[in-house]
């Protein structure tokens, strides 16, 4: 917002940078003819009587000259920038030191502190240092509207320095009212983009810094010379009227996080087990199935190999499978010999050959 031409000049009392007029008295400046009339008379009472009061006139004025111009003298203090101004135009910036320009009111100067951290309360006023009194709430700064339709009551800080001394004397009326202004318009932007939860909980840091770039950004359009350092949230909550249902809210919300994570749990206990018995059986089903599959196959391949030499010895391998099949189908059972056509008993003596062996190899 540029700062309109209303007869106030750069030193009006709005223009934020300390400055003031060559004539602060107020009101119209003072008579030049009257001050140079009482400083005639002033030198007449002063000159002593005879010839010479014309050369101590001289004299007079011209250590008045010496003394106004000696006057053109300034130091500016770290952290501070001179502002030097020509008939009330300005001219040029300086740095910390010692420095001369014409005194006023040919010039005049002006010192801004650029160093020093100024503070914006936005949505409260705090209470000052030496007083007692608790922060005020200011509920038509504070009260803001987010993105999913709820309200939100946000206190927070901004804190700028001045980046460019001459921009911040001239280019805007009241500084510090227009980065109030700025800011409390971001934030509200800001605010309007971003849900209820996210803005008291998860998106804190994302809601300052993105309020932070945007009033830089409306303050560099503005040409107000001055730098965001940061914006600070105090307290994000609900309206004080909803709060206690808010709270409940939000305790149901961590029990149902609660639940939630206790049956997570137990998924991941359970889970895991099922599907370890569940491979464990796969991979006995298929070692089953490769078991019999082989032993078909081992099966299959004897008979086929019985049955090749069958074909070339019929009567030997009949034998053989009969020899075969009665040692199997006799060999758990108690066996006796008996010769029929032995004039004997009948009976053979059976020496269990089988049973020898056994005890011989214990």
């Amino acid at each position: 917002m540029p700062r309109k031409s209303d007869g106030s000049g750069p030193w009006g009392s709005s223009g934020g940078g300390g400055g003031q007029p060559p004539f602060s008295g107020g009101g119209e400046p003072p008579d030049i003819e009257e001050i140079i009339r009482k400083s005639q008379d002033t030198f007449k009472k002063m000159m002593p009587a005879g010839g010479g009061g014309a050369r101590g006139l001289i004299l007079i004025v011209l250590a008045a000259v010496v003394l106004w111009l000696g006057s053109g003298f300034y130091r500016v203090q770290p952290g501070e920038v001179g502002v030097e101004l020509m008939f009330g135009k300005y001219v040029k910036r300086t740095d910390p030191g010692l420095n001369y320009w014409p005194p006023g009111p040919i010039g005049e100067i002006i010192k801004v502190n650029v160093e020093r951290t100024n503070t914006i309360d936005i949505g409260f006023r705090g209470a000052s240092a030496n007083s007692r009194s608790v922060a005020r709430d200011m509920p038509l700064e504070s009260l803001m509207l987010t993105g999913d339709q709820n309200i939100i009551d946000i206190d927070f800080v901004v804190q700028w320095r001045i980046k460019n001394a001459s921009e911040y004397l001239f280019n805007i009326r009241d500084p510090q009212g227009t980065i109030k202004i700025v800011a409390e318009s971001a934030m509200r932007e800001i605010i309007g983009q971003t849900r209820l939860e996210a803005a008291l909980t998860s998106e804190r840091q994302q809601v300052q810094d993105g309020t932070r770039r945007l009033v830089q950004s409306i303050l560099d359009s503005y040409g107000a010379g001055v730098s965001v350092v940061r914006v600070q949230l105090q307290s994000a909550d609900p309206p004080n009227e909803v709060i206690d249902a808010f709270n409940d809210v939000q305790r149901a919300k961590q029990d149902q996080e609660r639940s939630v994570n206790e049956a997570t749990a137990y998924r991941n206990d359970i889970v895991p087990r099922a599907r370890g018995e569940a491979e464990k059986m796969i991979q006995g089903a298929s070692a089953y199935q490769e078991q019999v599959i082989k032993e078909a196959e081992g099966e299959a391949q004897r008979f086929l190999s019985v049955y090749e030499t069958y074909k070339s010895a019929k009567d030997v391998t009949r034998l053989r499978l009969y020899l075969e099949r009665m040692e199997t189908v006799l060999q758990g059972s108690s066996k006796i010999v008996i010769d029929q056509d032995g004039s004997g008993s009948g009976v053979i003596p059976y020496l269990p050959l089988n049973e020898l062996m056994k005890g011989n190899s214990q």
